[in-house]
């Protein structure tokens, strides 16, 4: 292990390991500070949001784009900060942690004995909603988690949401497509985060107006198993309380070829994340590269290289 990822694993030990004794109202705060003093540094993520938030909102000059991207680095780091202190949290504060519109989706899925797919973008905090869906709903679940260094780091990830009564599988190994079908199969729920491709072989959609690759396991297991494919957006209020939003099930194409399926039913949630990151700007925590213009170096103002560190694919 290098002295980075020696680094790196001790802060995340020590977030997880102090912030959740923390008052609420301190966390709040800390986080809070946190975010500002990150944001004044003007550091490569910040750029990288701010690149990202030009996309979603192409009319905003400069200012605008600098309050969003401030907002942002706040939203982010109150989800590091509720993560941190999650594992703390009572049954009933995580309950009444999330309000979630349009939940007879879910319900109607579940019913049908044939899995459910729920497919989320970067918004808000998706560990308090698995929080809520399996404390509150008792509805228990699988993901999956990337395989983030060092190995350490990935453990702490994967016994903090076993802990909030999650199953997850490694993102990389190649059978953890296997699995999830499995549970689908069953009749189970699998949820996966999946505005961002991890493979560099997803589906291209047009996101925003430009070109993006979003990962093809949402629609193809929902192809392969007869699961309903719902859509979920999340984002925060002024309130202490976490709002979701279940979209309407991506149907399959009746005709075509299995890629052909793919390709439509990953642009039907690639619309429903692009709705639901336009209405919350500011709660889409996507501090990486993502459209296809911004993986050429050769073309992009941010070169560096970047790290998903919430460790979510």
């Amino acid at each position: 292990m290098s002295a980075q990822e020696r680094l790196t694993d001790t802060l995340y030990g020590v977030g997880w390991g102090t912030v959740r004794s923390l008052p609420e109202p301190v966390a709040v705060r800390l986080g809070r500070t946190i975010a500002d003093v990150t944001w004044k540094r003007r550091g490569k993520g910040v750029l990288r949001l701010e690149s990202n938030y030009a996309r979603v909102v192409p009319d905003a000059g400069p200012e605008r784009l600098a309050e969003l991207s401030r907002a942002g680095m706040r939203s982010y780091l109150r989800y590091w900060m509720e993560s941190f202190r999650l594992p703390a949290w009572s049954a009933e504060r995580v309950a009444a942690g999330v309000d979630v519109l349009d939940l007879h989706h879910l319900h109607d899925g579940m019913a049908a004995g044939k899995g459910v797919v729920v497919a989320l973008p970067h918004l808000a905090n998706w560990d308090l909603a698995g929080a809520w869906l399996t404390t509150k709903l008792g509805i228990p679940f699988t993901t999956v988690a990337e395989r983030l260094k060092p190995e350490t780091l990935y453990d702490r990830f994967v016994a903090y949401r076993e802990g909030l009564g999650m199953e997850v599988l490694p993102h990389s190994g190649g059978s953890a497509f296997g699995t999830l079908a499995r549970r689908l199969r069953d009749g189970g729920l699998v949820c996966l985060v999946a505005d961002r491709d991890l493979s560099s072989s997803g589906v291209e959609v047009d996101f925003f107006g430009e070109t993006a690759r979003m990962p093809a396991g949402p629609a193809l297991l929902a192809q392969q198993t007869g699961a309903r494919l719902l859509p979920v957006t999340l984002w925060y209020d002024d309130s202490p309380t976490m709002r979701g939003r279940v979209h309407p099930p991506v149907e399959v194409p009746g005709s075509g070829t299995r890629p052909e399926k793919t390709s439509v039913m990953t642009q039907a949630l690639a619309d429903a994340f692009a709705t639901g990151i336009a209405e919350h700007p500011e709660d889409w925590h996507m501090l990486q590269r993502l459209w296809l213009k911004d993986l050429d170096p050769a073309r992009d103002p941010v070169t560096a290289p970047e790290k998903d560190r919430k460790g979510t694919s």
